[in-house]
């Protein structure tokens, strides 16, 4: 009998401490304002499904690196999806996209992603890869880990090949990075 109580105790304060963690989008929108993030990153909630999404879109990558790559730009998005209004854990894994605007199709042969990060090579491996011809559009679709995201944007110099072609993330798309995953975390409400 003590056993089936102290279950009940331990699953009412389990169940109490998972939903003080929870966070409403309107606290994820306040500290949007904070990042002041020049509206890089977004928060928008679609009623029809009930999901929301945290969304960070950066700017181009340098347009030296994006000549070499026989491309005429790259940038990235980040994000992820949550059910209802509300946080309720830390999305793992986060979505990173990056998308090329290019002449014609330069990725469609070769897309792994190795990040060069404090002197240690992260492989990646393939991105889940898209092609719009017509728009003159490849994407790149990797899930990557909150960790490796984490360590992406702690890095002060961080270099990556995609496809064969190299990229160096500019500090404000490192910190676009950081930013979304304070975001995504419930716990931080600053």
């Amino acid at each position: 009998m003590k056993t089936l109580l102290y279950s009940a105790i331990a699953i009412f304060l389990c169940s109490a401490f998972a939903s003080a963690q929870s966070k409403p989008n309107d606290a994820i929108a306040r500290q949007l304002r904070a990042f002041n993030t020049e509206s890089a990153i977004t928060l928008t909630h679609d009623n029809a499904s009930n999901m929301s999404k945290v969304m960070a879109v950066s700017g181009n990558f340098s347009d030296s690196e994006a000549k070499a790559a026989d491309i005429r730009a790259m940038n990235f998005a980040v994000g992820f999806l949550y059910p209802g209004q509300s946080l309720d854990k830390s999305p793992d894994p986060i979505l990173l996209t990056f998308w090329i605007l290019a002449k014609q199709n330069r990725f469609g042969n070769g897309h792994a992603l190795v990040v060069q990060l404090d002197g240690q090579t992260l492989d990646l491996g393939d991105s889940r890869y898209v092609a719009r011809p017509r728009d003159s559009m490849e994407y790149l679709n990797f899930n990557l880990s909150r960790d490796v995201l984490a360590r992406i944007s702690a890095g002060s110099n961080v270099k990556f090949t995609l496809g064969g072609a190299s990229f160096t993330f500019s500090a404000d798309q490192l910190k676009i990075i950081s930013d979304l995953l304070r975001l995504s975390d419930p716990a931080y409400n600053k």
